[in-house]
């Protein structure tokens, strides 16, 4: 395996010059991946790399957090700063550090899918890419950031290329390796006639997507520093996807997380790189983490749990926003999408958040609640996995592939109060499955405090009325959601978004 992989990485290295070749790169969201090794951030990552067609992946980075950091070799004790694993583990002077070799190995197995994922879509990167990406960051403590390390001078060098599309950098573990990158940045330019550029050109590039907050060095370094950075922070839609997810995920939607479901569509005679999907009760135990005991049976009744049940995705919703489905998310985060809604800010206008201030109508319990906005996608996602999985073993024709969408009119639309307006939709699909239609209204998306009534929702063609009462600068979002009838079904979608002109 170690031979395997160093030949992937050598030539990995020898295209580095020849990416237009070797890897064409059409227009796709660039982005880098900084992850601490958590479970969930494993489980994360083996669905991303089925993913990874689809956004254009520069980077995959070690990096420590409050929860998992390798000490410095020296013995040297260390005490968080974070509260929470002040009081868990006190002074330690290493902590649950799961090594920096586990992406490689799962890029490994990737290697024995990647042929026939390839059969499905076309993109996917190859292994010998994807092991050149890998870097160690910044991992000896919990917000380690005063040293130079490979994984942030990669970053550094990203940052500060002359490409001006933007860069969404991950952050599954800590933010201290992309703090150390910008540290090195200002460093270098701060007294500088360059800095004023650069400091302009940095920010305009780099959106953080943060799951947390899982070390100080973002409220410590980055905000302060470098307060122009986009941020996209969630902190209360995750947690559908990661470990509480009984206690958030309605009873209704709960068979898509449970052990069956998993049994059938992931875990099993799905290739090599699903079989090591972590699941609860699977019988493993990632190596040097004492708290990763999801996979000991005897710890399935304590919890409430079965056999094969999902752990948690946390970071998953990281690079769901990056997945075009056709919601127009990456353009505004408030718009909603799969990985999840944000608001901009009262106080900081380059910081979109969630929280209890964005909520979305909870239509099991009846009630809005924060963690909706992802709740609400989770059956899609996981049908979406699941062909996904089979893309893993099965022949193009044998296989689910989800619809193309498009709207027959142009997607920004002006009306007056009292106006109809006709929506026409189409969608094609590439298995030729029958193509069912929904139009529905994305009510806590608008600017209009009301809702409109839509007439033939179930169509291609659908019509509404702008209500009376809409004022002039008013939204009215309309989603059409276009499922098709294959297995497992795959929906995708296009956004309308009607402003009012009185």
């Amino acid at each position: 395996m170690r031979m395997k992989r160093l030949l992937y990485i050598l030539l990995g290295l020898a295209l580095a010059g020849h990416v237009g070749i070797a890897q064409p790169k059409p227009a796709k969201t660039r982005t880098i991946i900084t992850t601490d090794g958590e479970v969930d951030d494993q489980d994360s990552f083996i669905r991303m790399l089925l993913y990874s067609n689809e956004f254009d992946v520069i980077g995959l980075v070690y990096s420590s957090s409050q929860w998992h950091y390798t000490g410095d070799g020296k013995g040297t004790p260390f005490t968080s700063e974070m509260a929470m694993t002040k009081k868990l583990y006190g002074e330690r002077t290493e902590l649950r550090w799961p090594g920096t070799d586990w992406m490689q190995e799962f890029i490994d197995q990737y290697a024995a899918v990647y042929k026939n994922l390839s059969q499905h879509a076309t993109g996917y990167p190859s292994p010998a890419y994807l092991n050149g990406l890998v870097k160690v960051g910044n991992i000896e403590f919990e917000g380690e950031m005063e040293k130079d390390t490979e994984g942030s001078d990669f970053i550094k060098k990203l940052l500060l290329d002359d490409t001006k599309d933007p860069i969404y950098l991950q952050i599954w573990g800590g933010t201290n390796t992309v703090a150390r990158a910008l540290k090195s940045i200002e460093d270098e330019y701060k007294n500088t006639r360059e800095w004023a550029a650069i400091e302009q050109k940095v920010s305009d590039k780099a959106i953080l997507y943060a799951v947390l907050d899982q070390d100080a060095t973002y409220k410590k370094y980055v905000a302060p520093h470098w307060p122009k950075i986009k941020v996209l922070y969630n902190s209360a839609q995750f947690w559908n996807f990661a470990y509480p997810w009984p206690r958030v995920v309605p009873a209704e939607l709960q068979p898509y997380l449970r052990g069956p479901w998993f049994k059938e569509h992931i875990k099993f005679n799905h290739g090599p790189l699903l079989s090591s999907y972590y699941l609860w009760g699977d019988g493993t135990r990632i190596k040097n983490d004492f708290d990763h005991t999801h996979g000991d049976t005897t710890q399935l009744k304590k919890h409430n749990m079965t056999s094969y049940d999902f752990i948690s995705e946390g970071d998953s919703p990281a690079f769901f926003h990056l997945i075009d489905v056709g919601l127009d998310n990456l353009k505004d985060a408030s718009y909603g999408g799969w990985g999840g809604r944000m608001v901009q800010s009262a106080s900081d206008p380059n910081r979109w958040e969630d929280g209890e201030q964005v909520t979305d109508y909870n239509p099991y319990t009846k009630k809005y609640d924060a963690a909706y906005p992802q709740t609400r996608w989770i059956d899609v996602l996981q049908n979406d996995f699941a062909a996904r999985a089979d893309w893993c073993v099965l022949p193009y024709a044998k296989a689910n592939h989800a619809p193309l969408v498009k709207l027959n009119h142009a997607n920004l639309i002006t009306a007056k109060p009292g106006q109809e307006i006709k929506l026409v939709g189409s969608a094609k699909d590439p298995d030729g499955n029958a193509v069912n239609y929904k139009w529905w209204q994305y009510e806590e998306v608008d600017t209009y405090a009301g809702k409109v009534s839509l007439q033939n929702a179930d169509k291609s063609k659908a019509s509404f009325t702008i209500p009376v009462d809409a004022k002039s600068g008013d939204t009215i979002h309309i989603i059409l959601e276009a499922t098709d009838v294959g297995t497992p079904k795959l929906t995708r979608y296009q956004r309308v978004i009607v402003t009012v002109k009185a």
